[in-house]
């Protein structure tokens, strides 16, 4: 069911760890901490059949790489209801494995939350009006999976969604020093300092770029990253409200890039300030999500070439007042993998 871009991730370790063949390990990679087969992309299906029973979605890769953790599990999710998540961390936790866990206060009481709670996994709550709205997991210090998708069956199975794990070590870094902030430091939205790592590096000759909102500025970077699209800009949003996204949009539009995105239809009647239909009247080729659930991707795929990806919603929430994280990817092939879905969701979508 899951679309995998790459090798399943084995139990490598980083440098400093104490196990005896460390050193070894670390040989074969290169220096960013990565070997090839660095990255692997999924996609949720909502209309396979084998969506319905629950079972096969990405989770099931996730899960399987938490129980490769040797070293720590660091989780920071809005909510967490999939069984396979439960027992993954669960049964790390028992084995001698750091686990951590961030998520947002509203879904404390979540039964799942309250189990992993409950086996002695120490877990923190934002407690605050703003949104814990990050998505992602950091594995050893090595491995980051991260996307659009919640850890819950709906996510799962029901919306259309999107996770990519990456195997890097300066990424693991970012992401690490993300989450330590939150649970070692509880600063969480505005309070959170401008002190990620690597904001910007190169993996096996691809160029990565992290951003934490609110402190990072994720939107100015991704209107200077649409302005400069020579050929093409496809996007997928669950939520769209923010007028700069919009403007640079329009603006390439009226220079003859080909600009075409797919909307979140109950988003879009629901929100105040959604941009659907100002992109519309433009003469923009932007049409409304056909899953009778949610299309929860927020993705720009920028001239076949770039991908967005991660938690944050188009939108001044995100943007202004929401722990989110966002990421971006300068690489074709992943570029490819990602314009395959948006065509799959552009066919479903109501013209």
């Amino acid at each position: 069911m899951a679309v995998i871009a790459a090798i399943l991730m084995s139990a490598l370790l980083l440098s400093g760890c104490e196990l005896e063949d460390a050193s070894a390990l670390l040989e074969t990679l290169p220096a960013d901490g990565a070997p090839a087969g660095w990255y692997r992309v999924y996609f949720t299906d909502p209309q396979d059949p084998a969506a319905s029973r629950y079972r096969g979605g990405p989770d099931q890769d996730l899960a399987q790489a938490i129980d490769e953790a040797r070293l720590s599990v660091d989780v920071a999710v809005m909510d967490l209801d999939l069984w396979s998540l439960r027992d993954a961390l669960i049964e790390a936790h028992r084995r001698g494995v750091k686990v951590r866990m961030v998520v947002e206060s509203d879904y404390l009481d979540t039964e799942e939350i309250q189990q992993i709670r409950e086996a002695g996994i120490p877990l923190l709550g934002d407690r605050r009006e703003g949104l814990m709205h990050d998505k992602f997991v950091a594995i050893d210090r090595l491995d980051v999976c991260t996307g659009s998708m919640n850890y819950t069956v709906s996510e799962a199975y029901r919306n259309n969604n999107n996770l990519v794990c990456i195997r890097s070590s300066r990424l693991a870094e970012d992401y690490t020093a993300e989450f330590e902030e939150m649970f070692a430091d509880d600063l969480f939205g505005p309070g959170s300092p401008d002190d990620t790592p690597y904001p910007a590096f190169s993996v096996d000759g691809s160029r990565l770029e992290v951003y934490f909102s609110p402190d990072d500025g994720a939107a100015a970077r991704l209107v200077d990253l649409i302005r400069d699209a020579q050929h093409s800009v496809f996007f997928m949003a669950y939520s769209f409200t923010s007028d700069d996204l919009a403007d640079a949009l329009l603006e390439r539009h009226q220079a003859g890039v080909d600009v075409a995105g797919v909307m979140e239809a109950r988003q879009v009647g629901a929100n105040i300030g959604s941009e659907y239909e100002r992109l519309r009247a433009a003469g923009l080729d932007v049409r409304l999500d056909g899953n009778p659930n949610n299309m929860h991707h927020k993705v720009f795929i920028i001239d076949e070439l770039i991908v967005v990806t991660g938690s944050y919603n188009f939108s001044r929430s995100a943007e202004e007042r929401n722990d989110e994280d966002t990421l971006v990817l300068h690489n074709p092939e992943i570029a490819a993998l990602y314009l395959d879905e948006f065509n799959r969701v552009y066919a479903q979508a109501q013209e």
